[in-house]
Formats: structure tokens, C-alpha cells, sequence
């Protein structure tokens, strides 16, 4: 029986190389991968809204073929949810929550129109974000940060209701998360009724990149083979 096709949503300030240890894992047990960037409108990054990233997103499922799975990560989570009627699973690693989860998330000013993630990138800022990765895959990712829209971003954290996901759902989440906090992530999984996989001393992008990856990957193939095999 063939595999089904998947989806694999980046986060902010990032891009589907974040998701090449995936890629390899998944098409080693015979998946479809589909990896897109998450791209600009074409008026502008600064103009570049949540609903854009959400309607791509769309398109890609839409030319799919079904079974259609989504693996999404940070924002990529939010923006999978607001698309879940589109996928026959979705695995959500820290993903930014939906209302009224969100008002469990830190406070913080808003963003300017432009993050300039890409530009205030620094080396040792990358180490100290991606603890749990080896020194090669730090500077990888510090030369392919790239900046955010701002307006994605504020309105992520403003809250965005999602429908509940019908589908199969897995929810991980790592616990040195400095961004989407670790009860933030459980207390999601719970309201969700998904399945749940806590990752110890992981931070943010770990299950991506980090020394672990290949293992999340791993743990994320034997749940949808336990949905379609």
C-alpha cells in the first residue's frame, strides 16, 4: 500500500530546510514529502498576513492527493489549524496555539512591520536558541534565518479560532521551550484530545534540529502508521 503525502509547515523566521532530517527520515519509510516555504505576498513581506500563509497552505493540500497529511511546527501549528478540514492527520510540534489557548502565552510588545530576524542574526544567539544541536547545524541555521512579517505575527499572538480537528492528532512538545512553553503545548493536547510526546531537554526548533530530530521523525512516522498501515 502506498504511503500517504505529507505537508511539512516551517515556523516563523525559518524555512523548509528546517525540515531536511524529516525529509530523509520520512521518504526512508516511503512517504510523499511536499516541504514549501511559507512565502510573501506579492505586496510586500510588510503586507504579508497570517490568512496569505494560510491560503498557500491551502493550495498545497488542495493539490494533493488524499490520504493528506500535515507535520507543521510553530506557526506552521497555527496555520495548520486553520486548514485541519483539508487533512486526513496532522502532527503539530510546539505549535503556536489558537484562541483561547493563546492567552496563556507570554506577554510581549508588539512586533514592528518587518522582524529583521535575518538581519540581527548572530552565531551565538543561534547556539544559545538551538542548545540541543551540534555546532555544524548552528550555523546553518544562522545563515537561513530569515525575516518575518510582523502582521503574521501580532496577529498569531491576538488569538485565531480554529474548528477542532477532526483527524487523527499528535501534539509534541519539548520542555525547554522558550517560546511556546511547554503547559502552554500540554494544555493544547488536552483541549485537542491528541495524542501527546513530551521531548526532555529540547528546546524550540530541537525536534527539528537538534540531536534528537531523526528520533522525533521516528516517533512521528510509528503514529501515522498506526492511523494508515
Amino acid at each position: 500500500m502506498s504511503k500517504p503525502a505529507v505537508l511539512f509547515l516551517h515556523g516563523a523566521g525559518g524555512g523548509a530546510w528546517e525540515w531536511n532530517i524529516w525529509i530523509r527520515v520520512f521518504r526512508a519509510h516511503g512517504f510523499h514529502c511536499h516541504a514549501p516555504d511559507l512565502l510573501p505576498s506579492a505586496s510586500g513581506l510588510a503586507r504579508t498576513s497570517l490568512e496569505d500563509y494560510s491560503q498557500q497552505v491551502k493550495q498545497h493540500l488542495l493539490a494533493m492527493d488524499s490520504p493528506r497529511i500535515i507535520v507543521a511546527a510553530s506557526l506552521g501549528g497555527l496555520v495548520a489549524l486553520m486548514n485541519s478540514e483539508l487533512a486526513d492527520a496532522m502532527v503539530l510540534i510546539n505549535p503556536m496555539p489558537p484562541a483561547p489557548s493563546h492567552v496563556q502565552m507570554p506577554k510581549r510588545e508588539d512586533y514592528p512591520a518587518i522582524i529583521p530576524w535575518q538581519l540581527n542574526a548572530s552565531l551565538s544567539g543561534t547556539r544559545r536558541a538551538l542548545f540541543d544541536s551540534d555546532e555544524m547545524t548552528c550555523l546553518y541555521a544562522f545563515r537561513h534565518w530569515r525575516n518575518e512579517s510582523g502582521a503574521v505575527m501580532n496577529k498569531a499572538m491576538q488569538g485565531i479560532e480554529v474548528a477542532r480537528p477532526e483527524c487523527p492528532l499528535l501534539v509534541m512538545a519539548s520542555e525547554q521551550d522558550t517560546d511556546v512553553p511547554f503547559t502552554v503545548t500540554r494544555n493544547l493536547a488536552e483541549n485537542l484530545n491528541a495524542s501527546f510526546i513530551q521531548l526532555p531537554g529540547t528546546s524550540h526548533v530541537g525536534p527539528l534540529l537538534g540531536k534528537n530530530a531523526a528520533r522525533c521523525a521516528l516517533q512521528t512516522v510509528a503514529f501515522l502508521n498506526s492511523q494508515f498501515d
